[in-house]
């Protein structure tokens, strides 16, 4: 039991799809795969038990390409939406077994008491940004995506438990990892971010600089307007090399880093972060448990909640 608040913030389809493709098939009485289901409420077990947090959200993309960001920048994630037919809305390319696992996860996690929270027109990211800021306990952001290294504060004893390794294997950024591993600040990884590109985000950064000339460019001039003020005045030391990349990248300059930037003033009015340590509706956790085939995944997630 803990005496000192901790919220963890899960960036939950971050979470469920690496449990859907790390977790092997696993079937449910009439033969669903249930394999994200059981993996996500291993993974919430694991964290519950290993940080125990009194305090949790499982933030939620209620928009995963956001249309804003894309009128900002169309390539915005591109490369992850397909048509299937012409002229049919974009659709995600997420396979259809972890398409109709996602309805059972919110109807597992409600059971459990645990707080799915998500904005429209907005990413999970976003929602966590805003539920991080200014929280006033220490946070754990729980994720595989480095753009939200642009969150992590010391100060505020905001940290990312960083999974892109594994749920197990995870590590825990704090300023002097993100400084090490890229030549940052954290406050300033959304720039170098911006700077450098994300092709896994669709972000095509500045043609020719790469993460030694971002990281040295922000050492110098703080952030994207100041690099960008830099090449515009033609008395800076800046030299002529970058000067051209970043003044032919102006447009691009522009609007990525609001693309980029994690939103933080969401109005997501009154949430209830508590975590519960019975289930909401212990008659659902069963019925759900045996429908489902999640007796053990769903034992251990109560009782690490009851344990903590």
């Amino acid at each position: 039991m803990t005496d000192t608040r901790r919220l963890m913030l899960l960036d939950t389809a971050s979470l469920y799809f690496r449990a859907y493709f790390g977790v092997p098939e696993i079937k449910a009485p009439d033969g669903t795969n249930v394999n994200a289901v059981r993996g996500l409420l291993d993974f919430i077990a694991r964290l519950v038990a290993d940080y125990r947090p009194t305090d949790l959200v499982c933030c939620w993309d209620d928009d995963w390409r956001p249309q804003w960001r894309v009128d900002l920048l169309p390539s915005y994630k591109a490369h992850r939406v397909v048509a299937e037919r012409e002229q049919s809305p974009d659709v995600e390319e997420v396979p259809d077994p972890l398409q109709v696992q996602v309805p059972l996860i919110l109807e597992v996690l409600a059971a459990l008491g645990i707080r799915v929270v998500g904005a429209a027109d907005h990413e999970a990211d976003d929602v966590i940004g805003t539920l991080a800021t200014g929280a006033g306990m220490p946070v754990d952001i729980v994720t595989g995506d480095r753009d939200l290294f642009q969150l992590v504060d010391d100060e505020a004893q905001v940290r990312v438990l960083y999974t892109a390794r594994g749920v197990g294997k995870h590590e825990r950024v704090t300023n002097d990892v993100v400084r090490e591993k890229y030549g940052v600040d954290a406050h300033q990884y959304a720039d170098f971010a911006t700077l450098r590109g994300d092709a896994s985000d669709g972000l095509p950064g500045v043609a020719g600089v790469g993460e030694k000339t971002a990281a040295t460019l922000l050492g110098r001039f703080g952030d994207v307007p100041g690099i960008v003020a830099a090449a515009q005045d033609p008395a800076s030391d800046l030299a002529p090399g970058p000067r051209r990349k970043v003044k032919d990248a102006l447009d691009y300059l522009a609007v990525a880093p609001r693309v980029v930037a994690v939103v933080r003033d969401l109005d997501l009015g009154e949430v209830d972060t508590t975590l519960p340590r019975t289930p909401a509706d212990h008659e659902a956790v069963v019925a759900l448990a045996d429908r489902w085939n999640l007796e053990g995944s769903l034992a251990r997630a109560v009782t690490a909640l009851a344990e903590r």
